[in-house]
């Protein structure tokens, strides 16, 4: 890693990323979990079998943004920012201002019915119920991590078309 420049990898599924989301939801269910619904793990280190890049996806699932500014203070408190939706709809974004022992993770918060939290668990799901799909993914993933190793937005927006389709299949029927 050079400057702020960082290399896209995406390595084979590791059966420790759930160990790894399993801690760190009960670090936040226990700053903020009185105002939550629950915790998911999504994004592809939470499909059995994906590459994955070797961060966690979380969701904090609430019943609607009533409960978000005092999520947002105690997550601020204890060292997170708030970064709002970052261009998602549905999804407020937490990043760390400080050092843990965690792997690297995303932090959303995301009202029940928010587009961001439906996405992301429709797709996730899809594709731990669809082999073939999973497996097209993966292999995408890895190509399109060579092309783009250095360019994380050019890596997202090459995604799109496939992440599209599978929410056709799934969510939008």
């Amino acid at each position: 890693m050079a400057g702020n420049i960082r290399v896209i990898e995406v390595i084979p599924y590791n059966a420790e990323w759930k160990n790894e989301f399993e801690k760190i939801k009960i670090k936040i269910n226990g700053i903020i979990g009185d105002l939550v619904i629950r915790i998911e793990h999504v994004g592809s280190t939470s499909v059995e079998g994906l590459f994955a890049k070797p961060i966690i996806d979380i969701d904090v699932v609430i019943s609607n943004y009533d409960c978000l500014p005092e999520i947002i203070k105690r997550l601020t408190k204890v060292g997170y920012q708030h970064e709002g939706d970052l261009g998602v709809e549905g999804r407020e974004a937490f990043s760390r201002a400080f050092k843990d022992d965690f792997m690297e993770y995303h932090l959303y918060v995301c009202p029940k019915d928010g587009k961001g939290y439906l996405e992301h668990i429709a797709f996730r799901d899809y594709l731990r119920n669809n082999e073939v799909a999973r497996n097209e993914y993966g292999v995408l993933k890895c190509k399109l991590a060579e092309t783009y190793c250095f360019d994380r937005d050019g890596y997202c927006n090459a995604k799109t078309d496939f992440v599209r389709d599978i929410l056709k299949k799934s969510i939008y029927r």
